[in-house]
């Protein structure tokens, strides 16, 4: 099964479905991207803050990078000039590449001018150490000031979506951008599973909440990072590309709203060191 693409404004194909590895290391990592690019995957998601970049570089030594595509992020602490730099250099080493086909800004760092990392960015898009620059847990203020001060075009808004947190106007406000939207914590860290409306559109449709879910998103032109460690579950997330909602079940799903977010909260504690703004 071929997964389909979205086109960057640099010509290249995003599939539409990558394996998220959050809150996954070591073996359990290797293990899930095996899974995962022995199947139909060929897009995974992961970052220096992931704490396992050298896990997923092992995995990926097997496998062919040309036919891959491969997203990391730099964390809010290092978005100064340098250590944009210095993070990007740790993050190809660390994963036993040249490049990454994505490199993301992970969150917004008020210590630090935008300008001077989306330069850091267009260095090493110059240099051809990273093909597309995005950015992450980005609003739609924060991704329009990025637009407008970068010739670097900005190819993704990774954030926070799922049925329980859909952020309408943020979503179109990207497309009209020409900005594609990656759904981190697509299946809102597990907790939309249980959903009864979920459930029984599960039964129906003969297919797990999980995919279900993933099919709304992918219909409303998402990309998806659902992450698991089981090679089933791997597998049967990205199974969702012979079959669609009808549209009354589609809506059913958008009535589940409820502006709730698992990770992207207004009241950030900013003292965490994964931000690195000075107190």
């Amino acid at each position: 099964m071929s997964v389909p693409t979205v086109t960057l404004p640099s010509g290249d194909e995003l599939p539409v479905v990558g394996l998220g590895t959050w809150d996954l290391g070591g073996e359990t990592a290797r293990g899930s991207v095996r899974a995962a690019l022995d199947g139909d995957y060929t897009h995974v998601d992961t970052a220096e803050g992931y704490h396992n970049e050298d896990a997923i570089g092992d995995a990926l030594a097997d496998y062919d990078r040309d036919d891959l595509f491969l997203t990391s992020k730099v964390l809010a602490k290092h978005l100064d000039y340098g250590g944009v730099i210095e993070a990007c250099e740790r993050s190809l080493d660390r994963l036993g590449t040249e490049y990454l086909d994505l490199y993301l800004i992970h969150w917004p760092n008020p210590a630090i001018s935008l300008r001077e990392t989306l330069d850091a960015m267009e260095t090493l898009h110059d240099r051809g150490k990273i093909r597309n620059v995005g950015v992450s847990n980005f609003s739609g203020y924060q991704l329009s000031n990025a637009l407008h001060i970068t010739d670097v075009p900005i190819a993704v808004n990774q954030i926070e979506f799922n049925p329980q947190f859909q952020r309408t106007d943020l979503v179109e406000y990207c497309q009209s951008e020409g900005v594609a939207v990656e759904a981190a914590a697509p299946l809102a860290r597990t907790a939309i599973l249980g959903n009864d409306t979920v459930r029984e559109l599960a039964d129906e449709y003969e297919k797990t909440p999980a995919q279900i879910v993933l099919r709304w998103a992918v219909e409303k032109d998402i990309v998806v990072l659902p992450k698991s460690s089981s090679a089933g579950h791997v597998a049967e997330n990205v199974a969702l590309f012979d079959w669609e909602l009808a549209p009354e079940d589609h809506r059913r799903i958008d009535e589940l709203d409820r502006q709730e977010p698992v990770y992207d909260t207004l009241t950030r504690d900013w003292s965490r060191d994964v931000y690195g703004v000075p107190e």
